[in-house]
């Protein structure tokens, strides 16, 4: 078996777990639901275990899948769309993991690993593309610091803005109760109160706005070695800068009064100008940086 067929194979497996935790999250999720709150804590289910150890092992799958890429490749894998994606993806499940460790973190689960699901599904339907080797702009160290950086905080950011989507609507459910009584808001009850759901998402956006800010001032110092310039207005450039300021936003929003109320919806808006720079921008617009795409 090829280092090839090896990574494709492992997060196909990788890709099957997650799917697998996903749909036992769920199912926990709503047991929890039909419990009084005072007694979830004591709930353990089948579906619980699963869920957990599914995840667990497919985490392991989608790091050997990622060696193997990067044995195939020859680099670290994360020179393309699809390498990007696999290695994201990987990075937010890692994430969930270490920010459960101390804390029941059932409630967002199920979220994440269907994210996984749907990113690693499709990286491999959709980006999949042999490894042809570096082009002469990515054959630097700057690639394992700058790309790396960039990996870790959209991977933080991912489960950042999941937990800012639970944080609406759970707001929705405290503010009328008796009228979002249905089992999916049921199951959105099982999530902290939306105070400690905002503070959740404050820590992780803090954290990936410092990686965000490292990410663009390495990018600056990589152009300035491969082109001779810091900055280029290279649309790759623009809306990474354009991320970091949404995020910065969000930051300020969230530790000022009055603005409170705002802060999550630009937190979304900051995650959704993030993929706009992971798929518009790599395919719509021509730039220095269209190696981002696939070879």
């Amino acid at each position: 078996m090829t280092a090839a067929e090896l990574s494709v194979m492992t997060l196909w497996a990788a890709t099957t777990l997650y799917a697998i935790a996903m749909i036992a999250g769920a199912i926990h999720v709503s047991a929890l639901a039909e419990v009084a709150p005072e007694e979830r804590g004591s709930v353990r289910t089948r579906a619980r275990g699963i869920a957990r150890a599914t995840t667990l092992v497919g985490l392991v799958m989608h790091a050997v899948g990622l060696v193997a890429r990067g044995i195939e490749a020859g680099h670290t894998p994360w020179s393309n769309m699809y390498e990007y994606t696999i290695t994201g993806s990987f990075v937010a499940v890692l994430v969930y993991m270490i920010f459960t460790r101390k804390r029941d973190g059932s409630w967002l689960g199920p979220l994440v690993t269907g994210l996984a699901t749907i990113a690693l599904g499709l990286g491999l339907a959709v980006l999949y593309g042999q490894s042809t080797g570096l082009r002469p702009a990515l054959q630097s160290y700057w690639l394992v610091i700058h790309v790396s950086i960039a990996i870790i905080s959209t991977g933080v950011f991912a489960v950042g803005f999941l937990i800012v989507v639970l944080q609406l609507l759970q707001k929705r459910r405290e503010l009328d109760p008796e009228r979002y009584t249905g089992r999916v808001w049921r199951m959105v009850a099982v999530a902290p109160d939306q105070k400690t759901l905002s503070s959740y998402a404050y820590r992780l956006h803090a954290v990936g706005f410092v990686l965000w800010t490292f990410t663009v001032m390495s990018g600056a110092l990589w152009a300035e070695d491969a082109w001779g310039r810091f900055w280029g207005w290279d649309p790759k450039e623009v809306w990474s800068f354009v991320i970091w300021v949404i995020y910065a936003a969000y930051l300020h929003a969230r530790a000022t009064t009055g603005l409170n109320k705002a802060a999550p919806w630009i937190a979304i808006a900051g995650f959704v100008a993030l993929i706009m720079n992971f798929t518009v921008v790599n395919y719509v617009f021509q730039g220095l940086h269209t190696y981002a795409g696939n070879s």
